[in-house]
């Protein structure tokens, strides 16, 4: 039976995980701030992003919301946040659903999941109520 050998904290290994957790949120943010560029170049409305980092058990960082008047306005959103994130971030979603019928579109860069809506679609799923313990941040839509 081999011995149980503890392993020791040190300082620098506790300022190591540290420094990457902060690594993770500032790529979180870098992401979350193309996302919302992205959207607002195609008009998107109402965007929101939840902070879901500070919720036990939360599945993700972020979620960013925004909402569109028609199917093709989803599909030019979701095309424009696909191409801002690769081309600025360098990055392809892990995930993605809804592409197909347009009407909730969902993109998910792990530490940030997009959610592009229809309007009728998104008053009806009410995602920002389901989640609303998040802090809450709204950005400038230009509908």
């Amino acid at each position: 039976m081999e011995d149980y050998i503890p392993k020791i904290i040190t300082f620098a290994n506790y300022t190591e995980k540290i420094s990457m957790v902060k690594k993770i949120r500032d790529e979180a943010d870098f992401v979350l701030e193309n996302v919302v560029k992205a959207m607002q170049d195609k008009k998107a409305g109402n965007i929101v992003s939840l902070d879901l980092s500070g919720i036990p058990n939360a599945v993700t960082h972020y979620f960013i919301i925004c909402n569109a008047a028609s199917k093709t306005q989803v599909d030019a959103i979701y095309e424009n946040v696909m191409e801002k994130v690769k081309m600025n971030c360098g990055l392809n979603p892990v995930h993605r659903e809804g592409v197909n019928n347009a009407e909730w579109i969902l993109l998910d860069y792990f530490d940030v999941v997009v959610h592009i809506f229809q309007e009728e679609t998104r008053l009806f799923y009410k995602l920002e109520e389901l989640w609303a313990d998040a802090p809450k941040t709204e950005y400038k839509s230009d509908n």
